[in-house]
């Protein structure tokens, strides 16, 4: 680790532990702009889990259609008159949806769909989004990937209760654009109500954006776990331990839709799974890769065939139709060993996700610029910090009796410790380069994506195995994956202050306690 000045504040940490589908509208609401009338301050924990008796059969891959053409997303309306401005109104509430032949299914739903609206603006523009809870258990909205006041992040501190309004507002900083999205982030809630549906994608775009000119694709990856019946069960205690990984595997809310690839396009990818890996490949094609969860890179890196987003990450991609030669491929999610246990245990399958339609064109292929945009390496930070994740199963601890029941044998845990609303883990300060060590001392051998809430990290180096890699390029990031018995070495810069989470971004692990505080306060 790098030697720091004399003056320098040091944290170590270091206590390991023991070893769019669109639903019908159901409340006026929707309909309106009138508030809701207020309810209960914390209203109630929601669905009873314990008391699930559906079945425990899964509905067969078939149940849904396929091949359907796949559609941008629908755009959250602006309703802003004045330049720079993003006004709107987001609406999460209990929906029916009719899924192929299947009865409804009961979701939590964005503004009637899921995955929900995409919200789409420019650096420097103001954002004003009224949200209204019409959940049955408190909500907040978080916006993944962007550094803005702490107050307006969504964090569990800031719960919006059952029957609640708030209004987020804040200023979308320089160097924001990027592939970003929005999701809930209530303490021991965020997995229920993301499995439900509550997911949508964030766009914010920069006017000077090198690859504007470039026709795009939005692929909002998800999956979908549906019960024989049409519901979605509750989380067994595999998915807890595991996390969730539904039958389904969604695009744009489609499942197997068919993708049409003219000339070169610029493909937005998100991994909006709640615990899924993805390890893409487009049968052997090519592509360029241009943007990571922070934006654009400093320069392409071409010649790519596979791309391995953890659960959060997002990247972007550059794919051109070739001339000639097949006239369909495949996006495929090749096998990859994540460290799961149980029925996920070792590879996971081969996975058709959609088609693709080739349509050969003569027209020149647009070309890629060589610089992107300048990305300068972060300086010599003045505080280092460690941050372990582990887990493991207190074998001393008596097994649920129910197979739904949050399990309290299962300990997910960051330093050692579970995570506290209350508890400050780290002290940061504001505007300073900051070196993090993340150690994965997993006994379950599991893989676990770090995620960092305000800001975004550059990576350094890996460490496995007692062999030490250089990361192969820089970027900003603010979401990275970690083997088991990995750590990884980062460099970050955050210039808001206020409270800010950092977690596993597997959602079951973050709510059953793999979560810590960071407070960011001024020099």
């Amino acid at each position: 680790m790098s030697s720091l000045p004399l003056n320098r504040r040091r944290t170590l940490l270091l206590g390991m532990g023991a070893g769019a589908l669109l639903a019908q509208p159901w409340h006026p609401l929707l309909a309106n702009n009138s508030p809701p009338n207020p309810m209960a301050a914390m209203g109630h924990a929601g669905d009873d889990m314990t008391a699930y008796s559906g079945p425990t059969e899964l509905a067969p891959l078939s149940s849904l259609p396929r091949h359907r053409p796949l559609k941008p997303l629908p755009r959250l309306a602006n309703r802003a008159r004045r330049k720079q401005l993003f006004r709107s109104k987001l609406v999460a509430a209990p929906a029916n949806l009719k899924l192929g032949s299947l009865p409804p299914t009961r979701v939590f739903a964005y503004n009637h769909m899921t995955p929900g609206p995409l919200i789409e603006a420019y650096e420097g523009d103001r954002i004003e989004i009224d949200f209204y809870n019409l959940l049955p258990q408190p909500s907040t909205v978080h916006w993944h990937g962007l550094a803005i006041p702490a107050d307006q992040d969504g964090a569990p501190q800031d719960f919006i209760p059952a029957g609640g309004h708030r209004r987020y507002h804040f200023t979308l900083p320089p160097g924001s654009a990027g592939t970003h999205w929005y999701h809930p982030h209530p303490h021991m809630m965020t997995a229920e109500q993301v499995y439900r549906g509550l997911a949508g994608a964030l766009i914010v775009r920069d006017r000077n954006d090198p690859l504007r000119h470039f026709p795009e694709q939005e692929l909002f990856i998800s999956d979908l776990k549906m019960a024989a019946d049409g519901s979605i069960p509750p989380n067994d205690r595999e998915d807890w331990m595991n996390g969730r990984e539904g039958q389904f595997v969604l695009i744009n809310g489609l499942h197997m839709p068919l993708i049409t690839l003219v000339g070169t396009q610029r493909w937005r990818i998100w991994n909006a799974c709640s615990a899924r890996y993805l390890k893409l490949s487009l049968g052997g094609l090519e592509f360029t890769q241009v943007a990571t969860d922070g934006g654009l890179l400093a320069a392409p890196v071409r010649g790519l065939t596979e791309l391995l987003l953890a659960p959060a990450e997002r990247a972007e991609i550059i794919v051109t139709a070739p001339s000639s030669g097949s006239s369909r491929i495949q996006l495929i999610a090749e096998p990859y060993d994540r460290g799961a246990m149980g029925r996920l245990a070792g590879l996971s399958q081969r996975r058709v996700l959609a088609d693709i339609d080739i349509v050969h064109s003569s027209e020149a292929t647009l070309e890629i610029p060589e610089v992107l945009r300048p990305i300068t390496a972060l300086g010599t930070p003045t505080a280092e910090h460690m941050v372990a994740f582990s887990d493991y199963v207190d074998l001393e601890a008596p097994p649920p009796s129910n197979p739904y029941e949050r399990p309290q044998d299962m300990l997910f845990l960051v330093n050692g410790q579970t995570y506290d609303m209350e508890r400050v883990d780290i002290e940061g300060r504001l505007g300073e380069v900051e070196e993090w060590t993340v150690i994965n001392a997993s006994a379950m051998g599991m893989e676990h994506p770090f995620h960092i809430h305000g800001g975004h990290f550059q990576v350094l180096e890996r460490n496995f195995n007692g062999e030490t890699t250089p990361e192969p390029f820089l970027a900003w990031r603010d979401t990275i994956n970690i083997k088991a018995g990995e750590s990884v070495t980062l460099r970050m810069r955050i210039d808001e202050p206020g409270l800010r989470m950092f977690h596993c971004h597997i959602l079951e692990h973050e709510d059953l306690g793999m979560m810590g505080n960071i407070l960011v306060s001024p020099p």
